[in-house]
């Protein structure tokens, strides 16, 4: 009666439906548990930053396991194939395992669990990430909402509040020793060239350092309304990779803050992170019931857009090399931490898909590859939203002004300073614009255009208006 838990985004020992489900089983005489992961590199694709947090995440993991006498086995290979080799090694009659909801995991998943069952074998699978299945929330025609504030109202009716799982106990059956496991430092997840070498200054992977990220923030979540905006991040919790890799739930979040604050929902920067968690949400529930949006635009209007075919102004955004400060701080600190303060996300896709008139795609396909939080639902409704071609979308005509931003959210230049130290003895409002600085004050900074700092690649004002033509050409095809 041994039971495979399998792990995917969900590497926790606590609040783990599926792990409790095979505890379950096991004092209904079941004899084993064995808790698996395996890299299947064809589902879904993972990019180089969110391959380097599963490495250390599997390895708390294993360490998490160790601790309470169980093992974690590691596999590499085809899901479907590496599952039923597993059957066949140990006897198990059950495999279990928490949902996913982007495209290619809701393929997998059927396609397992049907074979699986044809087999005998008891599979089942449970809603382990988020706080509601995205089929459970509709409008009143029963329909899927496509604008986040009625959707959010909505899953608050749901209920936000439910009491998670408790820990795991602190023994767990033993896995057999012969039960063969790669090696976690045989899994290529890691990069060959150390371009990572600075992320162990910044995040602690695993469910601890999720836990730990938590606390610290709590402190400050009452101001959280006002200082989410600041681009140096002081004022955000940074839980986006940990949620992302499953090792906190939103309904862990959820209860403490409920526990904490008797009405949460009434208190403005309670209410404006629990917010936060409902746009992940959101996110994960459009690719759910609009499982194209990964690859094409949710209006259709958008599908013959006039993007530009410009690989070097590409590259320039993608080096933070644009000529452009906040623009390329924000690329450069991305680089260097793999993450990236939402407020910048908007910025910097602003200016890629409406200054420089490039391919939302590009941009979702580099923030894949180089965010340790990439997810594919939130990343595609956020590059959409910015792009003017998802769900609830910013208007057309709504396009960044990046010194504007800059100045407002990052007032006294500490942000760019630090990502950009060749423009760090400049005053404050050559910081945010060089190009519009006399000779004099660049001379004093030490910056020469072209030289020790980029010209801009692109004219804002200019390339504002080529956007506002563009989109106007969209919408007046759409209109005949």
């Amino acid at each position: 009666m041994t039971t495979i838990v399998w792990f995917r985004q969900d590497l926790r020992l606590s609040d783990h439906p599926a792990f409790s489900a095979a505890l379950d089983r096991l004092a209904e005489n079941a004899s084993r548990i064995i808790p698996v992961y395996i890299l299947d590199e064809g589902s879904p694709r993972l990019g180089g930053a969110a391959r380097w947090w599963l490495h250390h995440s599997l390895a708390g993991l294993q360490a998490d396991l160790a601790r309470r006498g169980s093992r974690l086995i590691l596999r590499h290979g085809d899901a479907e194939t590496e599952i039923a080799s597993l059957l066949q090694e140990t006897g198990a009659t059950a495999v279990y395992w928490n949902r996913r909801y982007d495209p290619e995991g809701i393929r997998q998943d059927q396609a397992i669990k049907s074979r699986l069952k044809e087999r005998g074998i008891d599979a089942q699978s449970f809603v382990g990430n988020y706080l509601h299945e995205p089929w459970q929330v509709l409008n009143r025609q029963g329909e899927p909402f496509r604008v986040f504030t009625p959707y959010w109202k909505a899953l608050v009716a749901a209920g936000i509040d439910d009491a998670p799982l408790p820990d795991l106990p602190d023994t767990l059956p033993p896995v057999p020793e012969n039960l063969a496991s790669a090696a976690l430092s045989a899994l290529p997840l890691l990069p060959a060239i150390p371009w990572d070498r600075a992320f162990p200054e910044y995040w602690q992977p695993g469910e601890q350092g999720a836990w730990a990220r938590f606390d610290a923030f709590l402190p400050r979540i009452e101001s959280y309304a006002d200082g989410r905006n600041a681009l140096d991040g002081t004022g955000v919790s940074r839980l986006s990779p940990h949620l992302r890799f499953g090792e906190i739930t939103p309904r862990q979040i959820s209860a403490a803050l409920f526990s904490r604050y008797p009405h949460p929902l009434e208190v403005p920067g309670v209410e404006h992170f629990l917010r936060e968690l409902g746009w992940r949400e959101f996110g994960n529930y459009l690719l759910f019931h609009e499982p194209q949006t990964v690859s094409e635009p949710l209006n259709p209007r958008f599908a013959d857009f006039p993007w530009r075919d410009a690989p070097d102004d590409l590259r320039a955004w993608q080096r933070g090399e644009t000529g452009i400060p906040v623009v390329d701080a924000a690329m450069r600190a991305l680089w260097t931490t793999g993450w990236m303060h939402n407020r910048a996300r908007m910025i910097v896709a602003s200016f890629l898909t409406k200054n420089l008139l490039l391919d939302w795609r590009l941009g979702a396909d580099w923030f894949m590859d180089t965010l340790v939080d990439a997810d594919p639902g939130s990343n595609t409704a956020g590059w959409q939203w910015t792009a003017g071609s998802g769900a609830d979308a910013a208007p057309y005509f709504r396009i960044f002004n990046p010194i504007l931003q800059a100045e407002k959210f990052d007032p006294d230049g500490r942000f760019i300073r630090q990502w950009l130290p060749e423009l760090a003895r400049a005053d404050t409002k050559t910081l945010f614009a060089p190009w519009q600085a006399s000779s004099n004050a660049l001379g004093r900074a030490g910056i020469r255009l072209g030289e020790t700092y980029p010209e801009p690649i692109v004219d804002l004002a200019g390339s504002r208006t080529r956007a506002l033509d563009a989109f106007a050409r969209i919408k007046s095809a759409a209109a005949h």
